[in-house]
């Protein structure tokens, strides 16, 4: 990927993209444990009103702001689908995790330009924990340099994914290859379940080596790329390309980029 001058994110893109976050955290808080409605979608997912206040608040800002650029959010959908630069929103990643009373969940703020994501952030409103990455810029915890760590060897690695049960049959093949590689059902393997975003803010800390995840749409990984990448890992889908906005929903993330060609083997 390649940007113009004229296309790279700025750093007013990325102080308004901490003000997204603030007013998105500003609506949560107050429902998190709380009294909240919620509902089933079409697709079966659930949507409180959580959810939809901190999209709104998003949104308010952003067509008060950018009044050029696009924005596509998991709850209001798409406005402005000619415009390069594009604001992908998911106001809650992690909606089960809230409704459980799981600090886990996360808010995702990505600015993709022409179709590839150049500035994200992961907000934790609760625990007031934010990853930022931009571009050509290093990825921050809370303000903060953070790096990925060096993985030697997969049987090594921590593995990360939501839950088994969002991957499909030949999807949970893959998976499960990988698991093996990584130590399989044996007491020595990493292996941690639950999180949604929250594994790729602690992948970019050090904490993680490798997340895995299928049936993504692109609200839920343009944002973890640039804080990923940013923090020195690399993101892909389970053929090794890079992620933009045509993928097909699959996702790695690796802390490690030189462990990449193992993780695919080991799935093949």
């Amino acid at each position: 990927m390649v940007l113009s001058q004229n296309a790279a994110p700025t750093a007013d893109d990325l102080a308004l993209a901490h003000r997204l976050a603030d007013a998105a955290g500003a609506a949560i808080r107050p429902l998190f444990r709380g009294d909240w409605e919620s509902e089933r979608k079409a697709d079966k997912s659930p949507v409180t009103e959580a959810d939809r206040a901190a999209e709104a608040a998003i949104r308010a800002i952003l067509e008060k702001e950018r009044t050029d650029d696009g924005i596509l959010g998991e709850e209001y959908g798409l406005t402005r689908e000619t415009a390069g630069r594009r604001w992908v929103l998911d106001p809650i990643d992690g909606t089960i995790s809230f409704m459980a009373g799981r600090p886990i969940f996360g808010t995702l703020i990505a600015l993709m330009q022409d179709g590839w994501p150049v500035l994200g952030v992961i907000d934790q409103p609760v625990g007031r924990e934010r990853w930022a990455g931009m571009v050509g810029e290093g990825t921050t915890f809370n303000g903060k340099p953070v790096t990925t760590r060096t993985c030697p060897t997969l049987d090594g690695a921590v593995l990360a994914t939501s839950s088994p049960h969002y991957f499909g049959r030949e999807e949970a093949d893959g998976y499960m290859k990988l698991a093996g590689a990584v130590g399989g059902n044996a007491r020595q393997a990493t292996i941690v379940y639950g999180g949604d975003c929250y594994n790729y803010g602690l992948l970019a800390g050090g904490h993680i080596d490798i997340v895995c995840e299928a049936g993504m749409a692109i609200y839920d990984y343009a944002a973890l790329v640039p804080v990923v990448e940013g923090a020195g890992g690399t993101m892909s889908d389970w053929q090794g390309n890079p992620l933009d906005a045509d993928s097909d929903g699959t996702v790695l993330a690796l802390g490690d980029p030189a462990r990449l060609d193992d993780v695919l083997e080991a799935m093949g």
